[in-house]
């Protein structure tokens, strides 16, 4: 027996010294934790909203107090014309647009009925559908209080369009999003092993005292990658359309545009993996587990980046998926050009610049 706790007590000195079993046994379930437990949510809240008031009358103003005050919206300005609503959904931000009619509270008093207009970005359908049936809770309310014992109560009929996607087809948030991870994930999985594999089987020193200098031979890597990854990007993109029914509104040579530069930034980010490690387990353990948990969380498809708190929010600006998420929607169902994507396209180069000189400069010209 005295054997046996001595050699359970040399089994836990060894777990004890090893710093990255003990990140995986407590720091990865208490950061699972922590992450789902704010990003698990089906209550949507802090949407910017915009208000397009024609009224500007008393009712409109109670309306708008009584959305002002929930959680679930945050009013991001006041519009004067319609003629802007386009440009505000442009934006990209703007999940809802809230329209009040000419003398609502006149109509109101005098003929008990009334429309109110809601315009919703229904490029991810089921947010859509929550915001909505939150604006008609509210208004619900509102025309509750405003009847009584002595006086008929008033209503309020929402006249409710979907923008961009009016079926509310699930295609229109799922594709981007699973283009985005499937495309992030198999880019930086196969090249993580590239670099890491030729150490292990003893290739490396031949690459290394050829006359290609490391640039060349990180190009060399990446590229066979590249182009198995734009044929699979194709793949997904034929199927998408034609299985699917996924619209392709915007231009087709922006998408491989803008799809080329998110390639090459997952191929960059699996090079620096393939770099940074010694065998090709721990490169494959840091490329899924690592990657797979930040871009289901954090790029925008499956849970509402607005449920976070602010620093998850800050945090999910260094995810590039989220960026390629924001664009594909943008090209594909909004129909966008070049100008409107233009800050997350320069945002997803930089990254891509970024990564491509960190795995240069990490990658070891000597083995020993």
């Amino acid at each position: 027996m005295k054997q046996f706790y001595s050699f359970v007590r040399k089994e836990f000195y060894h777990v004890f010294r090893d710093n990255k079993t003990l990140l995986m046994l407590f720091g990865l379930p208490i950061t699972q934790i922590v992450l789902f437990g704010f990003a698990l949510s089906n209550e949507i809240k802090n949407s910017n909203i915009v208000i397009c008031d024609y009224a500007n009358d008393q009712a409109s103003h109670e309306i708008i107090d009584r959305i002002a005050v929930s959680r679930n919206f945050d009013i991001k300005k006041m519009i004067l014309s319609e003629d802007e609503i386009e440009a505000t959904f442009k934006e990209g931000d703007v999940k809802l647009v809230l329209v009040f009619p000419n003398n609502l509270n006149q109509t109101l008093i005098h003929s008990k009925t009334a429309q109110i207009q809601i315009i919703a970005d229904a490029t991810d359908p089921n947010t859509a559908s929550t915001l909505t049936a939150y604006i008609q809770a509210i208004l619900n309310s509102y025309q509750a209080d405003m009847g009584g014992a002595n006086k008929p109560a008033v209503q309020i009929i929402p006249e409710i369009r979907m923008l961009y996607n009016p079926e509310l087809k699930g295609a229109t948030n799922f594709v981007p999003g699973v283009m985005a991870l499937v495309l992030f994930l198999i880019c930086v999985l196969m090249t993580s092993v590239s670099i890491v594999k030729e150490k292990e089987t003893g290739t490396m020193e031949i690459l290394l005292v050829s006359p290609m200098n490391p640039l060349t031979i990180i190009i060399a890597k990446a590229t066979p990658y590249f182009v198995l990854s734009l044929i699979n990007l194709t793949v997904i993109l034929l199927m998408s359309i034609f299985l699917l029914d996924m619209p392709l509104n915007g231009s087709l040579a922006l998408l491989y545009l803008v799809s080329s530069i998110f390639i090459l930034c997952a191929l960059a980010a699996g090079l620096l993996i393939s770099n940074s490690t010694d065998s090709q387990q721990a490169a494959m353990l840091i490329s899924l587990m690592g990657m797979l948990l930040p871009i289901m969380l954090f790029t925008g498809f499956l849970f509402p980046l607005e449920n976070m708190p602010m620093p998850l929010q800050i945090f999910a600006n260094i995810v590039p998926s989220k960026w390629y998420y924001i664009i594909v929607k943008s090209i594909m169902i909004k129909g966008l050009g070049i100008m409107p994507i233009l800050k997350e396209t320069l945002i997803l180069t930089g990254m891509t610049l970024f990564l491509l000189l960190v795995s240069l400069k990490k990658f070891k010209i000597r083995l020993a």
